[in-house]
């Protein structure tokens, strides 16, 4: 059972991150699905809040230059980005892949359904 969600973000956050990913974006050189899930061009996505809303267990966003170093230790074995869950013990488990994650192209519902068969899973 999982009782907290945490989504790493495949950039860095502060001005200084945010400034880097935007760059190596316009430059295709730097891409995270997380943040093609969550938010659009230019801010989050109504429907993203709405989801994390409806969730069953809290949904933290996380960037690497801000991850506990639990949370660290397994991003460096699975990458980012990716969702991970904290089970009641708190055990850090693997949820969605970067590969996963991708799959779903941004969209919304479609991470919902994944999420939703992953979540049923564990």
């Amino acid at each position: 059972m999982i009782r907290e969600l945490i989504g790493v973000y495949n950039a860095n956050g502060g001005l200084l991150g945010e400034a880097a990913y935007v760059w190596g974006r316009l430059r295709h050189t730097r891409h995270c699905a997380l943040c093609d899930i969550t938010h659009s061009p230019w801010r989050r996505k109504p429907a993203w809040d709405d989801l994390a809303a409806r969730l069953p267990v809290p949904f933290t966003l996380l960037h690497l230059n801000e991850l506990p170093a639990d949370v660290a230790t397994l991003i460096e074995e699975i990458g980012a980005p990716a969702v991970v869950g904290r089970t009641p013990d708190l055990a850090l488990v693997p949820v969605l892949t970067a590969d996963e994650l991708d799959e779903v192209a941004g969209d919304v519902p479609a991470f919902e359904r994944l999420l939703d068969a992953r979540l049923a899973d564990h």
